[in-house]
């Protein structure tokens, strides 16, 4: 293998190692980091050396992220509110093999929920559930035995569990909450949206103490009616509202004077109810939304051109 052809295979894998990577880490600047480590690595090593050059990479890939996920444990224990994974405006490329596992998995509430499993825990999910890999890959990325890796992934899939983050509503559907939304927050009247929000809603805000936001997950109808209509309802009027796809499901961005200050979007029950509301307003998470990223459903790839 010369050096042209190894380049090119770095190429050829960098989307699906950067979707990798962001469902690990929940952030696009790491994974990005994550992969551009995994390029450097990969250029220093000897082709004759490398018998499956997908599997080196994955694994390269995977045990960069799980060094970055340490560093990223012990500063979440210091942020300010509740924390949300990275927001990225996607396209959706939906390809002949579409997945639903690797769809789903993209979602804010999908990659919320893998932050309640250890890194390990998470690689070993992601790998065998959403990509696909056999448990002895896992166990070559992990270096870890098949034995242990079914163990993470079966611990894995109790905490995860069948969760409705994996229910995938309709654009319809999609489409008239947002609409609500708006209506709410240009004539003040919760009327409509109301009617669209389950009894257990969740609303999950992201200021990351660098802007206001709700210091804790606000939770009930009642609860979540009062902030939007004391407070949403107050400043967001003042904001021109863009439609957009973010992680996958359509959502709101809010743009003050062509600055983009916060992002909306929403994960539904099977019973086509909204029943958890993210909101990311820490600036330093918004930076990438003026990005697109392809995502690729047949392999979970994702890239921006």
């Amino acid at each position: 293998m010369n050096e042209s052809i190894k380049l090119d295979q770095f190429e050829m894998a960098r989307p699906r190692l950067l979707g990798l990577a962001y469902r690990l880490l929940g952030s696009w600047a790491d994974a990005e980091d994550a992969v551009q480590d995994t390029f450097l690595k990969w250029q220093g090593v000897e082709a004759s050396d490398i018998r499956n050059p997908d599997a080196w990479l994955t694994t390269a890939c995977t045990n960069r992220c799980l060094d970055i996920l340490k560093s990223a444990g012990r500063r979440r224990v210091d942020y300010v509110g509740p924390w949300l994974p990275e927001p990225l405006q996607t396209e959706t490329v939906a390809g002949p093999e579409e997945s639903h596992e690797l769809a789903a998995s993209l979602t804010t509430a999908f990659l919320l929920l893998l932050e309640r499993l250890s890194p390990k825990e998470r690689a070993s999910y992601l790998l065998r559930e959403v990509f696909g890999h056999s448990y002895e890959e896992v166990s070559e990325t992990l270096d870890l035995s098949e034995a242990a890796c079914r163990q993470l992934v079966s611990r894995a899939r109790r905490t995860v569990g069948r969760d409705a983050s994996r229910y995938v509503p309709s654009p319809e559907r999609q489409e008239v909450l947002l609409a609500a939304f708006q209506e709410a927050v240009s004539t003040g009247s919760m009327s409509s949206l109301s009617t669209l929000l389950s009894e257990d809603i969740e609303l999950h805000t992201d200021g990351g103490g660098k802007v206001r936001a709700a210091l804790r997950v606000l939770s009930g109808r009642e609860t979540i009616e009062k902030f939007l209509l004391h407070v949403l309802c107050k400043t967001w009027p003042g904001y021109e509202l863009e439609r957009a796809e973010i992680n996958g499901r359509q959502g709101l961005i809010a743009f003050e004077n062509g600055e983009i200050v916060a992002v909306l979007s929403a994960e539904f029950s099977d019973d086509g109810m909204a029943r958890q509301i993210f909101i990311t307003r820490n600036p330093e998470k918004l930076r990438t939304l003026r990005l697109r990223a392809h995502h690729e459903i047949s392999n979970g790839g994702l890239s921006i051109n």
